[in-house]
């Protein structure tokens, strides 16, 4: 979409939270933000705290966020999970439920996350598509609102921190058929059936690689336990997972560093011996190191079956 055009209608939206449905005319007036999100992505959750930021600081000047929850993967179609979300990452604002499609198409958008700016006339001014620029954004916004002021503070904690760009040498890394790459164990891999893997002797970098008995299917992998290990060896400070269970139970699940409790480099979905439960579809942070960052092989053990593993993403 190129600039100065007009926002197009949002009532393709599903579902509507925190709001009654909105359209371009019940906007006007106001200076409106549009947040394209999905729930698992890193970097909308590294943009986010900036989002929240500005919403708060210039609410009272006329700015209206409307955040566009359109899923990437089937299961965030959930809209309990939609709502659990917001609630941790303190989305107060107007959520459009985009299960469809529908606005994602109108604003013919391509990105989570993705900023449209647009002014009190309804016409969209600017666009940013993923992390970054966030001093820019915000000075197009306190333009778009008339206003001069000292930028909002951000507070970025955990899994919002933004990533250590130094050392991130691993690319997100999708474990489903359809977008993924191949393991790295030995032999074939059998897709939609269970089939017994291996670990492979020798570990390629930013390559994974299954042990025990799994099911990869179209968009995730899944255990079958006891002794189901998925592994990695990856170059970067954080390690992230997007996982799901196939049941009400919370599963139990633990994290390894080199073969070893990650102690100090715990991330916040686990603790120091490794020891995480997986209680609904979201992003865990598995590993946050605190020292040097060098290649490291990350282990995640599923004693039982119903996880559902989809991607690695790093920071």
């Amino acid at each position: 979409m190129t600039r100065d055009v007009h926002m197009p209608r949002l009532d393709g939206a599903t579902q509507w939270l925190n709001s009654e449905p909105l359209d371009p005319a019940d906007l006007r007036g106001n200076v409106v933000l549009v947040n394209f999100w999905t729930l698992t992505c890193i970097n909308w959750l590294r943009t986010q705290p900036h989002v929240r930021a500005w919403a708060q600081a210039y609410r009272a000047a006329g700015l209206v966020v409307v955040a566009v929850h359109t899923p990437e993967f089937s299961f965030e179609h959930d809209a309990g999970l939609v709502r659990q979300a917001a609630a941790d990452r303190g989305i107060d604002y107007p959520i459009a439920v985009d299960n469809d499609y529908a606005v994602w198409d109108a604003f013919a958008n391509s990105y989570w996350p993705a900023l449209y700016f647009i002014d009190r006339n309804g016409v969209i001014r600017d666009e940013h598509f993923g992390e970054g620029s966030y001093e820019e954004s915000e000075q197009t916004l306190q333009s778009l609102l008339g206003v001069s002021a000292a930028p909002a503070p951000v507070k970025a904690l955990g899994i919002e921190a933004d990533a250590d760009r130094r050392n991130l040498k691993t690319p997100e890394t999708y474990l489903g058929y359809a977008r993924g790459g191949q393991s790295a164990s030995p032999g074939d891999v059998a897709f939609d059936r269970r089939q017994t893997y291996e670990l492979p002797k020798h570990r390629p970098g930013n390559s994974w690689a299954l042990s025990g008995d799994w099911t990869v299917g179209s968009e995730c992998v899944m255990p079958y336990g006891p002794d189901s290990v998925l592994a990695f060896r990856f170059h970067a400070r954080d390690v992230n997972l997007v996982l799901n269970r196939t049941g009400a139970e919370p599963i139990p699940f633990q994290v390894l560093l080199d073969g070893e409790p990650p102690a100090g480099s715990h991330g916040v979905d686990v603790d120091e011996d490794g020891n995480g439960l997986l209680a609904g579809g979201r992003l865990y942070q598995l590993i946050r190191q605190d020292g040097k960052i060098s290649e490291r092989t990350v282990e995640i053990i599923f004693p039982e079956p119903g996880a559902e593993a989809y991607a690695f993403t790093f920071g």
